[in-house]
């Protein structure tokens, strides 16, 4: 069972904490771990008085039950006193739940200056004045977590309510932002329209109403939202009576009313009104990327093709927003798609990556008429890449990844054979699988390339994060996924240093990827960035030529296969420096911008041929049945380890393994990820230390489930892995046997 919700060590400010909703949250919190400062005024419905006692009794209730908590009197616009309280009584604030409100309830023609002032004072002002305090505290503890109380008033309109709705429909844009701008330091802030009895409802809602809707039903909502492994953030929820429903927008696919150089007219809206306010197909906005992408792609259309008024965005870019649905995308069958490209275009891509006529052997890539023309196995990514847009812009079912939202993460080419100087090539596109990040969806596109003899020349897989579309309840991860390999922790053997040019993006663009990040300076700062970045395809293209330069004598028939992840952005004119290291035919590499230090490629490799992989060495020499299979395991495993940088402290734990054969114990591996800085594995017991987890397998089930192909899960469930010990800790060794890494 998965562990309770706990707030140990955690401080809670609970603003208008004397009664209903707010005492609700101060004992919940209370009574799971938290330090509590409960905040009251102590003031009626409509703000006015004050008094100590609400609070002070709430106080007392959570001390005779054990708990921590302080009273704080102060109102919210004192937002600096009620945040002070927490400092001065426990030393920090983690959780800031606005909940303090009053009503003045008139019809909008009898709303006077002060009836409206007082309530956005409280309801809006207030929530603002608080967080605001606690912000630098979170930002600088990097955590944080806010609720904003909204209303089914503010959600909706309520008669007799314009104060107060406004004021609630505030606090909801305000999260909204807060919980942009709060998302790299882990603050999260969520919205709230409880619908709970209280004073602020007993206007409202008949009596018995009012007690039937107890504040113990929404005080759970809020309790999960403000825990440190609730990922949630941004989002808005209705709760009450034991229900709990998200709301999100929803547009209609709307109608573009003008044609190209005309003005739209109050005529061509009412012609085209029912398709304005048709939901039929609708879209999902989440962000104002969401919205102004969508606008920018509708004047990309009335230019290019001077629409008529019936024109529809639908047909022209990817509509799906109906939420990520990997089974659904798996299952989707694309439309293949032909590229064409001559000597020129190849010639034109080696630009586009730096190649010069500097270098000693630039002819046989910029000069068609050289005996050994070759072109760059790098050069496969435009051909996929264009494939791989084209069919976004159709739109795959059960792939929501809106263009404002997407990063592309890591990037692994293999080339069976060198290009023809010419030909048209055939690419098909498959979604291997969407992975769940809590924070975004990880999609796996694998793209297989054709000669025109349908032989198959090259494949690419492309992981794409997609920011904001995670929590669809996905899996983690999945078999076929090309993994980055961290680069060995000595010196580099080799490094290349070579300068971007100011005009490289500008260059590299007309090869095919035309997106504007790349080139439009409002694009990129409407994407967060202050000037126009540079393709990661690029850098990845200078970064294989290094290699190629380094390693292969600038011979294309010697690769076999690239991996890279993408890791920080790089400004056209920028000098980058690839470092590398040879193991084998594996060349380890990571790219570094000189000017920052900014390491912009890692995990990344190039296999020259004759290379094989782990998993591929692995295979024969488990076959010879010369040894225990699993003593191979572990041997290959030993070798990895030290170049997994940071894994033996994200395990941190002492695994004894107990192998058998035949019902008896056959032999014993060590996995020791805690006594040094890059873990050890070796025979035998741990030296001198307690294991802390002991896992006894059979050996023909070790390797299927290092393979992948017998999950843990099942063989725990099912008896054929046996675990003593901490069994949490077993769950870390997917990071090392199925060389897992995050994106």
């Amino acid at each position: 069972m998965s562990a309770p919700v706990r707030f140990d060590g955690r401080v809670v400010l609970v603003t208008g904490a004397g009664g209903g909703l707010g005492r609700e949250y101060a004992l919940a919190f209370a009574e799971r771990g938290a330090s509590v400062v409960v905040n009251d005024l102590g003031g009626d419905m409509r703000g006015e008085g004050q008094g100590s006692r609400a609070a002070d009794v709430v106080v007392n209730e959570i001390k005779s039950k054990g708990g921590k908590a302080v009273a704080n009197y102060d109102s919210v616009e004192d937002g600096e006193k009620l945040i002070q309280t927490a400092l001065d009584a426990f030393g920090r604030i983690d959780v800031v739940v606005n909940n303090a409100g009053i009503l003045r309830d008139k019809s909008f023609a009898r709303t006077s200056d002060q009836d409206w002032d007082l309530i956005h004072r409280v309801h809006l002002r207030g929530s603002f004045l608080v967080t605001r305090a606690a912000w630098p505290h979170m930002k600088k503890q990097n955590y944080g977590r806010i609720i904003m109380t909204a209303s089914a008033a503010g959600i909706y309109g309520n008669f007799g309510q314009a104060n107060y709705s406004a004021a609630k429909l505030g606090l909801l844009g305000l999260s909204n932002t807060l919980s942009i701008e709060g998302r790299k330091n882990n603050i999260h802030c969520n919205t709230i329209a409880p619908i709970a009895g209280s004073r602020l409802t007993e206007t409202v809602m008949p009596s018995e109403m009012v007690e039937a809707l107890k504040p113990i039903y929404v005080s759970p909502l809020v309790l999960y939202l403000c825990n440190e492994e609730t990922e949630e953030n941004g989002s808005l929820f209705e709760v009450g009576a034991g229900w709990i429903g998200k709301l999100r927008w929803q547009r209609t696919e709307g109608a573009i009313v003008r044609q190209k150089g005309q003005n739209t007219t109050p005529e061509q809206v009412r012609a085209n009104w029912d398709k304005i306010t048709d939901f039929d197909h609708p879209t999902y906005p989440k962000t104002i990327q969401d919205s102004t992408m969508y606008t920018m792609k509708i004047l990309e259309q009335i230019e290019s093709s001077a629409s008529s008024s019936s024109d529809s965005p639908r047909t022209t870019f990817n509509a799906y927003t109906g939420g990520m649905n990997a089974e659904l995308a798996k299952s989707f069958t694309t439309k293949p798609s032909q590229f064409s490209y001559t000597a020129s275009d190849a010639i034109l891509y080696a630009l586009g990556v730096g190649m010069s006529t500097k270098e000693e052997n630039y002819l046989k890539f910029l000069y068609e008429g050289a005996d050994d023309f070759s072109i760059l196995p790098t050069y496969i990514v435009i051909p996929s890449m264009g494939s791989l847009t084209d069919n976004l812009m159709e739109g795959i079912p059960g792939v929501d990844a809106p263009l404002a939202n997407v990063l592309h993460g890591e990037q692994y080419c293999e080339v069976y054979k060198p290009f023809q100087p010419s030909a048209t090539l055939t690419s098909k596109v498959q979604v291997l699988d969407i992975l769940d990040k809590r924070s975004g969806a990880v999609i796996i596109y694998n793209v297989d390339t054709f000669d025109e003899n349908n032989e198959k020349v090259a494949f690419c897989q492309f992981a794409i994060f997609v920011v904001g579309k995670g929590n669809f309840g996905g899996v983690r991860t999945c078999e076929g996924i090309k993994q980055p390999i961290e680069a060995p922790k000595r010196q580099p053997d080799s490094s290349i240093k070579e300068s971007t040019s100011i005009d490289q993006a500008a260059l590299y663009r007309l090869s095919g990827d035309r997106n504007p990040l790349h080139i439009d300076p409002n694009f990129a700062a409407m994407a967060g960035f202050k000037t126009p970045i540079l393709h990661g395809l690029c850098s990845f293209g200078f970064a294989v030529r290094h290699v190629l330069r380094q390693y292969a004598n600038n011979d294309v028939s010697l690769f076999k296969a690239v991996k890279a992840r993408f890791a920080k952005p790089v400004l056209p004119g920028q000098t980058l420096q690839t470092d590398m290291w040879k193991d084998g035919n594996r060349i380890f590499f990571q790219t570094k911008v000189v000017e920052n230090s900014n390491i912009c490629i890692s995990g990344a490799y190039v296999d020259l041929k004759d290379t094989v992989s782990f998993t591929e060495t692995l295979k024969p020499a488990m076959s010879t049945g010369s040894q225990l299979q699993s003593d191979d395991v572990f041997e290959r495993l030993s070798k990895e380890i030290s170049q997994r940088k940071g894994l033996a402290a994200k395990i941190n734990a002492i695994f004894l393994w107990n192998i058998t054969k035949g019902g008896k114990q056959a032999s014993q591996w060590t996995v020791d990820m805690k006594s040094s800085k890059s873990g050890e594995i070796y025979r035998g017991e741990p030296k001198g230390k307690k294991a802390d987890c002991t896992l006894t397998v059979d050996d023909g089930n070790m390797v299927d489930i290092t393979t992948g192909k017998l999950p843990a899960p099942q063989a725990f469930m099912t008896g054929k892995l046996k675990v003593k010990g901490n069994i949490m800790l077993a769950q870390k060794l997917g990071q090392l046997f199925q060389e897992a890494a995050k994106m």
